[in-house]
């Protein structure tokens, strides 16, 4: 079976096709070059679902600075108040 191109994968499918290479090479069955070349393609699944997630942060201060909201804030959790 033909994979899709990292770059027409959407965010969920690079997620799950990133936990599927990772669990591949947790066995430690594989060769070498076979772990190699999924170590390849889940860095460039990484790379490319950080950018979307970029992308998808920024479309999302871009509508809140549109809309009058206020920035984006870390959570900070604090349990004593």
């Amino acid at each position: 079976m033909a994979r899709k191109k990292i770059e027409n994968l959407s965010f969920e499918d690079s997620l799950n096709e990133l936990e599927q290479i990772v669990q591949n090479l947790e066995k430690g069955e594989l060769s070498l070059e076979d772990s190699m070349a999924l170590f390849e393609r889940g860095l460039g699944l990484s790379q490319v679902s950080q950018t979307k997630l970029k992308e998808a942060e920024q479309k999302v201060q871009i509508l809140m600075d549109n809309k009058g909201v206020s920035k984006l804030e870390d959570f900070n959790y604090d349990e004593n108040a």
